[in-house]
C-alpha cells in the first residue's frame, strides 16, 4: 500500500537524520575535549571539560540505541501484527468502550514494562558512572508505582471520557475531544504545584536570612506575586540543580532545587530567579500554552479524519472494525507513528524555545547583574556536566537552550548597557 510505503519512508528518514546528526555530535564534542574553549579556561579545569564530553558521548549513544529499539517496538506492534494480536486477546475480556480501554491499558502496560530496562540503566549505571545519582533503587521503584497510581487516577478518566466521546459524536467529536484534553491540561498545571509534585518530592518554605531578603528585593522590583518560595529535596534523587516556578493565577510556586542553593552564592541565586521571572514577564508560558493548544487541535483534527480511513490501519499491519468501533486503535497508531512525521518540525521549537531564553537572560541582566548570570551558568555547566563544545547542527535541532559560548557572548553585551 501507498501509505506503507509512506511510513516506512518517514521512519528510515528519521533514522537517517537522527545517525547523521549524532555523527556530526560525536565528532564535534571528541574532537574539543582535549582543549577548554577560551571563554572557560578561567573557569573550567579540564578534566571537567572532559567529564562532560564523555557524559555527552554516553548519553548520545545511549540515546541512538534506545531510539533504534523503539524502531523495533514500533515494527512489532505495526507491521508485525502485534497490535492486532493484542486487539484480538483484549476483545475477549471486555466490549464497546470497555474493549478500547483495555486495549489501551493492555498497550501501555507493556510498552512501560519494555522501557523499565532503559530508565533502569540510565539512572543506575550513566547517571551512577558520573556521580548524579542519589536515588536509592527503593525510590526508585516507589517512584514507578506513584506514576502507576497518578497515570490511572488521573489518565484513566481521562482516556474514557475522550473514547465516550469519540463513539457518541459523529463528525466532529475531536473538536469536543480536543477541548476535553486541553481543559485537563490547565487543570494539571494548576494541581501540579500543590497536589501532584508533593507526592513526589518535599516542599519547605525557604529559611529567612541573606537569600530570602535578596529574592523578595528581586521580586519586589519585578512586581511578581508569588504563593511562596521553597526548596524542594531534588539532592535525593540527583545532583542536578535547577530553579523553576509552577502553576496558574494565584498559585504560583517558586521552588529551588537544595542542591541550585548548595552551590550558587546568592547573586548567582538571584540572577538565576531573575531569568526565570523572565519567561513569566515576557509571557513565554502563554504563548506555548496558546501554541500548545493551536497545534493539538490541529492533531485532533488529523486523528478525526484517519480514525475513519481503514488505508490508516491496514497500511500500518492493522485490521479495523470501523462498524464497531476502532477509537482506541486510532489513537494508539497515531500517537505510535507521529513522532516520525513531525521529527523535521523539531528544529523549529527548538528555535522558539532558544528565542524565549535570550530573551529571559535579557530580562534577568536588566534586573541584576549579567555578571552574576555569567558566573552561575558557567557553575551549572561545570556541575551538570553539560558540554561546551556541541555541533552547530545538532544544537540547532535538539537543543532548547542556547549553546553555552553563544549565550554567555550575548550576557556579556548586556554587561556595557
Amino acid at each position: 500500500m501507498i501509505w506503507t510505503e509512506i511510513f516506512l519512508c518517514a521512519l528510515l528518514f528519521t533514522i537517517g537524520l537522527k545517525f547523521w546528526l549524532a555523527q556530526r555530535h560525536f565528532k564535534a564534542v571528541s574532537s574539543n575535549q582535549h582543549q577548554i574553549p577560551s571563554d572557560f579556561a578561567e573557569h573550567i579545569q579540564l578534566h571537567d571539560h572532559q567529564k562532560a564530553a564523555r557524559y555527552t558521548l554516553t548519553k548520545t549513544r545511549f540515546g541512538l540505541l534506545h531510539f533504534i529499539f523503539e524502531v523495533f517496538v514500533l515494527i512489532g506492534f505495526t507491521l508485525l501484527g502485534g497490535l492486532d494480536f493484542l486487539q484480538s486477546y483484549t476483545t475477549q475480556w471486555a466490549s464497546g468502550l470497555w474493549a478500547g480501554v483495555t486495549l489501551i491499558a493492555a498497550f501501555s502496560l507493556i510498552t512501560s514494562l519494555l522501557d523499565l530496562p532503559w530508565s533502569y540503566y540510565q539512572q543506575f549505571v550513566i547517571e551512577q558512572q558520573f556521580g548524579f545519582n542519589r536515588m536509592s533503587k527503593q525510590l526508585w521503584l516507589i517512584d514507578l508505582f506513584r506514576g502507576l497510581l497518578l497515570s490511572i487516577a488521573l489518565g484513566g478518566p481521562l482516556l474514557i471520557l475522550i473514547l465516550y466521546l469519540m463513539t457518541q459524536i459523529q463528525t466532529y467529536w475531536w473538536l469536543a475531544a480536543w477541548g476535553v484534553w486541553f481543559g485537563f491540561s490547565l487543570l494539571l498545571m494548576w494541581l501540579y504545584p500543590t497536589v501532584i509534585a508533593p507526592l513526589f518530592n518535599q516542599f519547605k518554605p525557604l529559611q529567612d536570612g541573606p537569600t530570602k531578603s535578596k529574592i523578595l528585593s528581586l521580586l519586589q522590583r519585578c512586581n511578581f506575586n508569588s504563593d511562596g518560595l521553597f526548596v524542594m529535596d531534588g539532592s535525593k534523587r540527583s545532583s542536578h540543580g535547577n530553579a523553576y516556578f509552577s502553576g496558574l493565577g494565584k498559585a504560583k510556586r517558586i521552588v529551588f532545587f537544595d542542591t541550585l542553593l548548595e552551590r550558587l552564592n546568592d547573586d548567582q541565586i538571584e540572577a538565576v530567579l531573575a531569568h526565570e521571572l523572565g519567561h513569566f514577564k515576557k509571557k513565554h508560558i502563554q504563548t506555548m500554552l496558546f501554541i500548545s493548544g493551536l497545534l493539538s487541535l490541529i492533531l485532533f483534527a488529523v486523528l478525526g479524519y484517519l480514525a475513519n480511513s481503514s488505508w490508516f490501519y491496514t497500511g500500518l499491519g492493522v485490521t479495523p472494525d470501523l462498524a464497531n468501533g476502532s477509537q482506541a486503535l486510532a489513537l494508539i497508531l497515531f500517537l505510535l507513528v507521529l513522532p516520525y512525521f513531525t521529527f523535521l518540525f523539531k528544529p523549529v521549537f527548538s528555535w522558539l524555545s532558544r528565542k524565549n531564553e535570550f530573551e529571559a537572560d535579557a530580562y534577568a541582566a536588566q534586573h541584576t547583574q549579567a555578571q552574576h548570570l555569567i558566573s552561575a551558568l558557567v557553575k551549572l555547566y561545570q556541575d551538570n556536566a553539560a558540554t561546551l563544545t556541541p555541533d552547530s547542527c545538532y544544537s540547532a535541532f535538539y537543543d532548547s537552550h542556547p549553546p553555552a559560548a553563544i549565550r554567555i557572548k550575548h550576557l556579556k553585551q548586556h554587561e556595557h548597557l
